[in-house]
Protein backbone atom coordinates (compact mmCIF):
# COMPACT_ATOMS: atom_id res chain seq x y z
CA UNK A 1 0.00 0.00 0.00
CA UNK A 2 2.87 2.35 0.85
CA UNK A 3 4.55 1.52 -2.48
CA UNK A 4 1.28 2.32 -4.31
CA UNK A 5 1.17 5.75 -2.67
CA UNK A 6 4.72 6.47 -3.88
CA UNK A 7 3.86 5.35 -7.40
CA UNK A 8 0.75 7.54 -7.38
CA UNK A 9 2.74 10.53 -6.15
CA UNK A 10 5.38 10.18 -8.84
CA UNK A 11 2.69 9.69 -11.49
CA UNK A 12 0.99 12.88 -10.34
CA UNK A 13 4.29 14.79 -10.51
CA UNK A 14 4.89 13.47 -14.04
CA UNK A 15 1.46 14.67 -15.16
CA UNK A 16 1.95 18.06 -13.54
CA UNK A 17 5.43 18.33 -15.03
CA UNK A 18 3.89 18.12 -18.50
CA UNK A 19 1.90 21.33 -17.92
CA UNK A 20 2.99 24.44 -19.79
CA UNK A 21 1.22 27.79 -19.68
CA UNK A 22 2.90 29.27 -22.73
CA UNK A 23 0.23 29.95 -25.38
CA UNK A 24 0.40 28.25 -28.75
CA UNK A 25 2.84 30.14 -30.93
CA UNK A 26 1.08 32.00 -33.74
CA UNK A 27 2.97 34.41 -35.96
CA UNK A 28 0.91 37.32 -37.30
CA UNK A 29 -0.40 36.77 -40.79
CA UNK A 30 1.30 38.84 -43.48
CA UNK A 31 0.01 39.05 -47.06
CA UNK A 32 2.58 37.45 -49.39
CA UNK A 33 2.21 37.97 -53.14
CA UNK A 34 2.90 35.25 -55.68
CA UNK A 35 5.48 37.41 -57.46
CA UNK A 36 7.04 40.86 -57.24
CA UNK A 37 5.15 43.57 -59.13
CA UNK A 38 8.32 45.31 -60.32
CA UNK A 39 10.17 42.16 -61.42
CA UNK A 40 10.53 43.24 -65.06
CA UNK A 41 13.08 43.10 -66.63
CA UNK A 42 14.69 40.93 -63.94
CA UNK A 43 14.30 37.18 -64.26
CA UNK A 44 13.14 35.25 -61.15
CA UNK A 45 15.80 33.01 -59.71
CA UNK A 46 15.76 29.36 -60.67
CA UNK A 47 16.40 26.49 -58.21
CA UNK A 48 20.04 26.62 -57.17
CA UNK A 49 20.40 30.18 -58.52
CA UNK A 50 21.02 32.30 -55.45
CA UNK A 51 23.22 35.03 -54.07
CA UNK A 52 26.75 34.00 -53.05
CA UNK A 53 26.61 32.90 -49.44
CA UNK A 54 28.27 35.60 -47.39
CA UNK A 55 30.45 37.26 -50.05
CA UNK A 56 27.62 38.70 -52.18
CA UNK A 57 29.73 41.72 -53.16
CA UNK A 58 31.86 39.49 -55.39
CA UNK A 59 29.03 39.82 -57.92
CA UNK A 60 30.54 43.19 -58.84
CA UNK A 61 33.92 41.66 -59.76
CA UNK A 62 35.99 44.44 -58.16
CA UNK A 63 39.17 43.49 -56.30
CA UNK A 64 39.29 46.82 -54.47
CA UNK A 65 35.79 46.31 -53.06
CA UNK A 66 36.68 42.76 -51.98
CA UNK A 67 39.71 44.02 -50.04
CA UNK A 68 37.71 46.74 -48.31
CA UNK A 69 35.02 44.24 -47.28
CA UNK A 70 37.67 42.08 -45.59
CA UNK A 71 38.96 45.14 -43.74
CA UNK A 72 35.43 46.03 -42.62
CA UNK A 73 34.83 42.66 -40.98
CA UNK A 74 38.17 42.91 -39.17
CA UNK A 75 38.08 46.54 -38.07
CA UNK A 76 34.59 48.05 -37.99
CA UNK A 77 33.71 49.17 -34.42
CA UNK A 78 29.93 48.97 -34.89
CA UNK A 79 30.27 45.37 -35.98
CA UNK A 80 32.30 44.67 -32.84
CA UNK A 81 29.46 46.19 -30.78
CA UNK A 82 26.90 43.90 -32.45
CA UNK A 83 29.15 40.90 -31.80
CA UNK A 84 29.44 41.81 -28.12
CA UNK A 85 25.65 42.08 -27.86
CA UNK A 86 25.26 38.63 -29.36
CA UNK A 87 27.81 37.22 -26.90
CA UNK A 88 25.85 38.80 -24.03
CA UNK A 89 22.62 37.18 -25.24
CA UNK A 90 24.34 33.82 -25.66
CA UNK A 91 25.75 34.05 -22.12
CA UNK A 92 22.30 34.91 -20.72
CA UNK A 93 20.85 31.90 -22.55
CA UNK A 94 23.46 29.68 -20.93
CA UNK A 95 22.64 31.16 -17.52
CA UNK A 96 18.96 30.32 -17.99
CA UNK A 97 19.83 26.80 -19.15
CA UNK A 98 21.78 26.14 -15.96
CA UNK A 99 18.47 26.10 -14.04
CA UNK A 100 17.64 22.77 -15.68
CA UNK A 101 20.28 21.10 -13.47
CA UNK A 102 20.71 20.79 -9.69
CA UNK A 103 22.96 23.27 -7.96
CA UNK A 104 25.65 22.09 -5.53
CA UNK A 105 27.60 24.28 -3.12
CA UNK A 106 30.16 23.72 -0.38
CA UNK A 107 30.53 25.76 2.79
CA UNK A 108 32.79 25.77 5.79
CA UNK A 109 33.17 27.77 8.99
CA UNK A 110 35.68 28.02 11.81
CA UNK A 111 35.05 30.64 14.46
CA UNK A 112 34.88 31.62 18.11
CA UNK A 113 31.49 32.84 19.40
CA UNK A 114 30.11 34.38 22.55
CA UNK A 115 26.46 34.55 23.52
CA UNK A 116 24.83 36.82 26.05
CA UNK A 117 24.79 35.49 29.62
CA UNK A 118 21.51 37.36 30.16
CA UNK A 119 19.74 35.92 27.15
CA UNK A 120 16.10 34.80 27.71
CA UNK A 121 15.14 31.37 28.98
CA UNK A 122 18.52 30.62 30.57
CA UNK A 123 18.61 29.77 34.33
CA UNK A 124 20.63 32.16 36.48
CA UNK A 125 22.94 29.37 37.67
CA UNK A 126 23.40 27.83 34.19
CA UNK A 127 26.68 26.00 33.68
CA UNK A 128 26.65 26.53 29.91
CA UNK A 129 29.72 28.61 29.04
CA UNK A 130 28.95 31.87 27.16
CA UNK A 131 31.86 31.34 24.75
CA UNK A 132 32.28 28.38 22.39
CA UNK A 133 33.93 27.36 19.16
CA UNK A 134 32.07 26.34 16.01
CA UNK A 135 33.66 24.25 13.26
CA UNK A 136 31.52 23.10 10.36
CA UNK A 137 31.94 21.89 6.79
CA UNK A 138 29.29 20.54 4.44
CA UNK A 139 27.59 20.32 1.06
CA UNK A 140 24.22 21.71 0.00
CA UNK A 141 22.22 20.71 -3.06
CA UNK A 142 18.95 22.04 -4.43
CA UNK A 143 16.83 21.38 -7.49
CA UNK A 144 13.61 23.04 -8.61
CA UNK A 145 10.96 20.63 -9.85
CA UNK A 146 9.79 22.25 -13.08
CA UNK A 147 6.13 21.35 -12.59
CA UNK A 148 4.73 24.18 -14.72
CA UNK A 149 7.69 24.41 -17.16
CA UNK A 150 8.71 27.76 -15.77
CA UNK A 151 12.36 26.85 -16.19
CA UNK A 152 11.88 25.34 -19.64
CA UNK A 153 9.98 28.38 -20.87
CA UNK A 154 12.67 30.63 -19.44
CA UNK A 155 15.30 28.60 -21.29
CA UNK A 156 13.25 28.73 -24.48
CA UNK A 157 12.93 32.51 -24.19
CA UNK A 158 16.67 32.85 -23.58
CA UNK A 159 17.53 30.62 -26.52
CA UNK A 160 15.20 32.58 -28.80
CA UNK A 161 16.74 35.88 -27.70
CA UNK A 162 20.22 34.49 -28.36
CA UNK A 163 19.28 33.44 -31.89
CA UNK A 164 17.61 36.83 -32.41
CA UNK A 165 20.82 38.53 -31.29
CA UNK A 166 22.76 36.38 -33.74
CA UNK A 167 20.40 37.50 -36.50
CA UNK A 168 20.88 41.10 -35.34
CA UNK A 169 24.61 40.59 -35.75
CA UNK A 170 24.08 39.36 -39.29
CA UNK A 171 21.76 42.31 -39.99
CA UNK A 172 24.42 44.71 -38.76
CA UNK A 173 27.06 42.95 -40.84
CA UNK A 174 24.87 43.05 -43.97
CA UNK A 175 23.96 46.70 -43.40
CA UNK A 176 27.59 47.75 -43.00
CA UNK A 177 28.71 45.69 -45.99
CA UNK A 178 25.98 47.26 -48.13
CA UNK A 179 26.91 50.72 -46.86
CA UNK A 180 30.54 50.12 -47.76
CA UNK A 181 29.64 48.83 -51.24
CA UNK A 182 27.36 51.84 -51.76
CA UNK A 183 30.07 54.30 -50.73
CA UNK A 184 32.62 52.54 -52.92
CA UNK A 185 30.32 52.78 -55.95
CA UNK A 186 29.67 56.46 -55.24
CA UNK A 187 33.42 57.07 -54.97
CA UNK A 188 34.05 55.39 -58.30
CA UNK A 189 31.28 57.45 -59.88
CA UNK A 190 32.83 60.65 -58.50
CA UNK A 191 36.17 59.59 -59.99
CA UNK A 192 34.47 59.39 -63.38
CA UNK A 193 32.91 62.82 -62.88
CA UNK A 194 36.30 64.24 -61.88
CA UNK A 195 37.82 62.84 -65.06
CA UNK A 196 35.01 64.36 -67.13
CA UNK A 197 35.31 67.76 -65.44
CA UNK A 198 39.09 67.80 -65.76
CA UNK A 199 38.75 67.19 -69.49
CA UNK A 200 36.06 69.89 -69.63
CA UNK A 201 38.31 72.40 -67.85
CA UNK A 202 41.13 71.67 -70.29
CA UNK A 203 38.82 72.01 -73.30
CA UNK A 204 37.29 75.26 -72.07
CA UNK A 205 40.70 76.65 -71.19
CA UNK A 206 41.77 76.08 -74.79
CA UNK A 207 38.48 77.57 -76.02
CA UNK A 208 39.16 80.70 -73.94
CA UNK A 209 42.63 81.02 -75.41
CA UNK A 210 41.26 80.75 -78.95
CA UNK A 211 38.52 83.27 -78.21
CA UNK A 212 41.02 85.66 -76.66
CA UNK A 213 43.22 85.38 -79.78
CA UNK A 214 40.23 86.06 -82.06
CA UNK A 215 39.27 89.05 -79.92
CA UNK A 216 42.80 90.45 -80.04
CA UNK A 217 42.60 90.15 -83.82
CA UNK A 218 39.34 92.10 -83.84
CA UNK A 219 37.29 89.16 -85.10
CA UNK A 220 34.97 88.67 -82.08
CA UNK A 221 33.67 91.07 -79.43
CA UNK A 222 34.86 91.15 -75.83
CA UNK A 223 31.57 89.64 -74.71
CA UNK A 224 32.65 86.32 -76.25
CA UNK A 225 35.80 86.36 -74.11
CA UNK A 226 33.82 86.97 -70.93
CA UNK A 227 31.39 84.19 -71.81
CA UNK A 228 34.26 81.77 -72.44
CA UNK A 229 35.80 82.84 -69.13
CA UNK A 230 32.48 82.21 -67.37
CA UNK A 231 32.23 78.71 -68.82
CA UNK A 232 35.79 77.90 -67.74
CA UNK A 233 35.32 79.10 -64.16
CA UNK A 234 31.99 77.31 -63.89
CA UNK A 235 33.68 74.03 -64.84
CA UNK A 236 36.47 74.67 -62.32
CA UNK A 237 33.86 75.33 -59.61
CA UNK A 238 32.07 72.08 -60.38
CA UNK A 239 35.41 70.26 -60.33
CA UNK A 240 36.19 71.52 -56.82
CA UNK A 241 32.72 70.64 -55.58
CA UNK A 242 33.10 67.06 -56.78
CA UNK A 243 36.53 66.89 -55.12
CA UNK A 244 34.90 67.86 -51.83
CA UNK A 245 32.21 65.19 -52.27
CA UNK A 246 34.86 62.59 -53.02
CA UNK A 247 36.84 63.50 -49.90
CA UNK A 248 33.75 63.09 -47.71
CA UNK A 249 32.92 59.67 -49.21
CA UNK A 250 36.55 58.57 -48.80
CA UNK A 251 36.43 59.58 -45.12
CA UNK A 252 33.23 57.55 -44.66
CA UNK A 253 34.89 54.48 -46.17
CA UNK A 254 37.87 54.94 -43.83
CA UNK A 255 35.60 54.87 -40.76
CA UNK A 256 33.72 51.82 -42.05
CA UNK A 257 36.93 49.80 -42.36
CA UNK A 258 38.22 51.03 -38.99
CA UNK A 259 40.91 53.39 -40.31
CA UNK A 260 41.68 57.01 -39.48
CA UNK A 261 40.39 59.36 -42.22
CA UNK A 262 43.56 61.42 -41.78
CA UNK A 263 45.80 58.59 -43.00
CA UNK A 264 43.43 56.72 -45.32
CA UNK A 265 43.37 57.37 -49.06
CA UNK A 266 42.16 55.61 -52.20
CA UNK A 267 43.64 56.08 -55.66
CA UNK A 268 41.45 57.38 -58.46
CA UNK A 269 39.83 54.66 -60.54
CA UNK A 270 37.62 55.48 -63.52
CA UNK A 271 37.01 51.89 -64.66
CA UNK A 272 33.31 51.07 -64.98
CA UNK A 273 31.65 48.54 -62.67
CA UNK A 274 29.29 46.27 -64.58
CA UNK A 275 25.76 45.96 -63.28
CA UNK A 276 25.53 42.36 -61.96
CA UNK A 277 22.81 39.79 -62.42
CA UNK A 278 20.96 39.47 -59.12
CA UNK A 279 18.85 36.34 -58.55
CA UNK A 280 15.42 37.41 -57.27
CA UNK A 281 13.51 34.54 -55.68
CA UNK A 282 9.78 34.42 -54.95
CA UNK A 283 8.42 36.72 -52.20
CA UNK A 284 7.69 33.73 -49.96
CA UNK A 285 11.40 32.89 -49.73
CA UNK A 286 12.19 36.37 -48.44
CA UNK A 287 10.99 35.27 -44.99
CA UNK A 288 13.89 32.81 -44.88
CA UNK A 289 16.52 35.10 -46.38
CA UNK A 290 16.46 38.22 -44.20
CA UNK A 291 18.15 38.14 -40.81
CA UNK A 292 16.01 41.00 -39.46
CA UNK A 293 12.86 38.96 -40.18
CA UNK A 294 14.42 35.97 -38.43
CA UNK A 295 15.28 38.18 -35.43
CA UNK A 296 11.73 39.54 -35.24
CA UNK A 297 10.31 36.01 -35.43
CA UNK A 298 12.59 34.77 -32.64
CA UNK A 299 11.56 37.66 -30.43
CA UNK A 300 7.92 36.66 -30.91
CA UNK A 301 8.89 33.17 -29.75
CA UNK A 302 10.76 34.59 -26.74
CA UNK A 303 7.81 36.79 -25.76
CA UNK A 304 5.43 33.84 -26.17
CA UNK A 305 7.54 31.73 -23.79
CA UNK A 306 7.74 34.64 -21.33
CA UNK A 307 3.93 34.67 -21.10
CA UNK A 308 4.12 31.06 -19.90
CA UNK A 309 6.76 32.03 -17.33
CA UNK A 310 4.56 34.83 -15.97
CA UNK A 311 1.53 32.54 -15.62
CA UNK A 312 3.43 30.00 -13.51
CA UNK A 313 3.58 32.55 -10.68
CA UNK A 314 -0.04 31.63 -9.84
CA UNK A 315 1.03 28.10 -8.89
CA UNK A 316 3.26 26.76 -6.13
CA UNK A 317 6.99 26.36 -6.65
CA UNK A 318 8.41 23.06 -5.39
CA UNK A 319 12.09 22.37 -4.92
CA UNK A 320 14.15 19.56 -3.40
CA UNK A 321 16.97 20.36 -1.01
CA UNK A 322 19.65 18.32 0.73
CA UNK A 323 22.55 19.13 3.05
CA UNK A 324 25.19 17.02 4.78
CA UNK A 325 28.41 17.71 6.61
CA UNK A 326 30.19 17.83 9.98
CA UNK A 327 29.83 20.25 12.86
CA UNK A 328 31.56 20.40 16.26
CA UNK A 329 32.68 22.81 18.98
CA UNK A 330 36.25 21.49 18.82
CA UNK A 331 38.65 20.34 16.17
CA UNK A 332 39.41 17.12 18.00
CA UNK A 333 36.18 15.37 17.02
CA UNK A 334 35.19 17.66 14.14
CA UNK A 335 35.27 15.07 11.35
CA UNK A 336 34.08 12.10 13.41
CA UNK A 337 30.85 10.18 12.92
CA UNK A 338 28.99 11.72 15.87
CA UNK A 339 29.63 15.21 14.40
CA UNK A 340 27.93 14.55 11.08
CA UNK A 341 24.57 16.07 10.16
CA UNK A 342 22.26 15.82 7.17
CA UNK A 343 18.85 16.95 6.00
CA UNK A 344 16.74 16.25 2.94
CA UNK A 345 13.25 17.18 1.91
CA UNK A 346 11.04 19.25 -0.38
CA UNK A 347 10.21 22.93 -0.01
CA UNK A 348 7.06 24.52 -1.36
CA UNK A 349 6.38 28.23 -1.81
CA UNK A 350 2.92 29.46 -2.73
CA UNK A 351 2.03 33.12 -2.69
CA UNK A 352 -1.49 33.69 -1.46
CA UNK A 353 -1.88 37.44 -1.99
CA UNK A 354 0.18 40.02 -3.88
CA UNK A 355 -2.21 42.90 -4.56
CA UNK A 356 -2.53 42.04 -8.27
CA UNK A 357 1.19 42.01 -9.03
CA UNK A 358 1.18 38.60 -10.77
CA UNK A 359 -1.88 39.48 -12.82
CA UNK A 360 -0.16 42.68 -13.94
CA UNK A 361 3.00 40.74 -14.84
CA UNK A 362 0.97 38.40 -17.08
CA UNK A 363 -0.71 41.39 -18.72
CA UNK A 364 2.68 42.97 -19.29
CA UNK A 365 4.07 39.77 -20.85
CA UNK A 366 1.04 39.50 -23.14
CA UNK A 367 1.48 43.14 -24.18
CA UNK A 368 5.14 42.46 -25.00
CA UNK A 369 4.00 39.50 -27.12
CA UNK A 370 1.54 41.74 -28.99
CA UNK A 371 4.25 44.35 -29.50
CA UNK A 372 6.71 41.84 -30.93
CA UNK A 373 4.02 40.34 -33.14
CA UNK A 374 3.18 43.75 -34.59
CA UNK A 375 6.89 44.50 -35.05
CA UNK A 376 7.37 41.20 -36.91
CA UNK A 377 4.53 42.06 -39.28
CA UNK A 378 5.98 45.53 -39.84
CA UNK A 379 9.45 44.16 -40.58
CA UNK A 380 8.07 41.72 -43.15
CA UNK A 381 5.96 44.35 -44.91
CA UNK A 382 8.89 46.76 -44.97
CA UNK A 383 11.08 44.03 -46.45
CA UNK A 384 8.65 43.51 -49.32
CA UNK A 385 8.53 47.28 -49.86
CA UNK A 386 12.32 47.53 -50.02
CA UNK A 387 12.54 44.78 -52.63
CA UNK A 388 9.81 46.37 -54.74
CA UNK A 389 11.37 49.84 -54.39
CA UNK A 390 14.77 48.74 -55.63
CA UNK A 391 13.37 46.58 -58.41
CA UNK A 392 11.47 49.68 -59.56
CA UNK A 393 14.61 51.81 -59.34
CA UNK A 394 16.61 49.31 -61.38
CA UNK A 395 13.87 49.03 -63.96
CA UNK A 396 13.26 52.75 -64.46
CA UNK A 397 16.85 53.91 -63.97
CA UNK A 398 17.86 51.52 -66.76
CA UNK A 399 15.31 53.09 -69.12
CA UNK A 400 16.31 56.57 -67.99
CA UNK A 401 20.00 55.80 -68.61
CA UNK A 402 19.21 54.57 -72.13
CA UNK A 403 17.37 57.81 -72.88
CA UNK A 404 20.07 59.94 -71.24
CA UNK A 405 22.75 58.19 -73.31
CA UNK A 406 20.95 59.28 -76.48
CA UNK A 407 20.52 62.78 -75.06
CA UNK A 408 24.24 63.01 -74.27
CA UNK A 409 25.14 61.94 -77.81
CA UNK A 410 22.76 64.52 -79.28
CA UNK A 411 24.09 67.23 -76.97
CA UNK A 412 27.64 66.47 -78.10
CA UNK A 413 26.58 66.77 -81.74
CA UNK A 414 24.91 70.08 -80.95
CA UNK A 415 28.12 71.32 -79.35
CA UNK A 416 30.16 70.25 -82.38
CA UNK A 417 27.75 72.07 -84.71
CA UNK A 418 27.82 75.19 -82.54
CA UNK A 419 31.63 75.27 -82.50
CA UNK A 420 31.79 74.88 -86.27
CA UNK A 421 29.21 77.62 -86.79
CA UNK A 422 31.12 79.88 -84.42
CA UNK A 423 34.42 79.34 -86.23
CA UNK A 424 32.69 80.13 -89.51
CA UNK A 425 31.17 83.29 -88.05
CA UNK A 426 27.61 82.01 -88.48
CA UNK A 427 26.81 82.06 -84.74
CA UNK A 428 27.78 84.01 -81.64
CA UNK A 429 29.44 82.53 -78.56
CA UNK A 430 26.15 82.40 -76.65
CA UNK A 431 25.12 79.45 -78.82
CA UNK A 432 28.42 77.74 -77.98
CA UNK A 433 28.08 78.29 -74.22
CA UNK A 434 24.52 76.96 -74.26
CA UNK A 435 25.64 73.84 -76.11
CA UNK A 436 28.62 73.38 -73.75
CA UNK A 437 26.41 73.55 -70.68
CA UNK A 438 23.88 71.14 -72.12
CA UNK A 439 26.55 68.64 -73.17
CA UNK A 440 28.23 68.65 -69.76
CA UNK A 441 24.92 68.36 -67.91
CA UNK A 442 23.77 65.35 -69.94
CA UNK A 443 27.14 63.61 -69.56
CA UNK A 444 27.13 64.12 -65.79
CA UNK A 445 23.51 63.00 -65.57
CA UNK A 446 24.38 59.82 -67.46
CA UNK A 447 27.18 59.07 -65.02
CA UNK A 448 24.79 59.73 -62.12
CA UNK A 449 22.19 57.33 -63.55
CA UNK A 450 24.80 54.61 -64.01
CA UNK A 451 25.84 55.03 -60.37
CA UNK A 452 22.18 55.08 -59.29
CA UNK A 453 21.59 51.72 -60.97
CA UNK A 454 24.57 50.20 -59.16
CA UNK A 455 23.47 51.67 -55.84
CA UNK A 456 19.96 50.31 -56.37
CA UNK A 457 21.45 46.88 -57.06
CA UNK A 458 23.33 47.04 -53.73
CA UNK A 459 20.13 47.99 -51.92
CA UNK A 460 18.30 45.16 -53.70
CA UNK A 461 20.89 42.68 -52.46
CA UNK A 462 20.48 44.11 -48.97
CA UNK A 463 16.67 43.93 -49.24
CA UNK A 464 16.95 40.28 -50.30
CA UNK A 465 19.03 39.48 -47.21
CA UNK A 466 22.40 39.20 -48.93
CA UNK A 467 23.67 35.65 -49.04
CA UNK A 468 22.29 34.87 -45.59
CA UNK A 469 19.77 32.10 -44.99
CA UNK A 470 17.78 31.31 -41.87
CA UNK A 471 19.44 27.89 -41.63
CA UNK A 472 22.67 29.69 -40.72
CA UNK A 473 21.14 30.71 -37.39
CA UNK A 474 21.39 27.10 -36.24
CA UNK A 475 25.07 26.81 -37.11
Amino acid sequence: MKMNRHVLSFSLLAVLGACSFAPELKLPEVPVAQAYKEIEPWVPAQPGDELPRGAWWTLYGDAGLNTLQDQLVAGNPNLAVALARYEQAAAYSQQARSALFPSLSANGQAGRNRVSENRPLVPANSSIPPTYSNYSIGLQASYELDLWERVRNTVQAGDAEAVAAQADLESARLSLQAQLADNYIVLRGLDQQLHLLQETVQARDKALAVTQTRHDAGIVPGMDVSRAQTQLESARSQLEQVKAQRAIVEHAIAVLVGESPSSFSMADNTAEIALPHIPVALPSTLLQRRPDIAAAQRRVEAANASVGVAKTAFFPALSLGAALGYQSISTGNWLSAPSNFWSIGPTMVFQLFDGGRRKAQVAQAEAVLSENGARYRGVVLEAFQQVEDNLARLNHYRSAADAERLAAASAQKTLDFALNRYREGAANYLEVTSAQTQALDTQRELLTLNVSQLRASVELVRALGGGWQQSQAAE
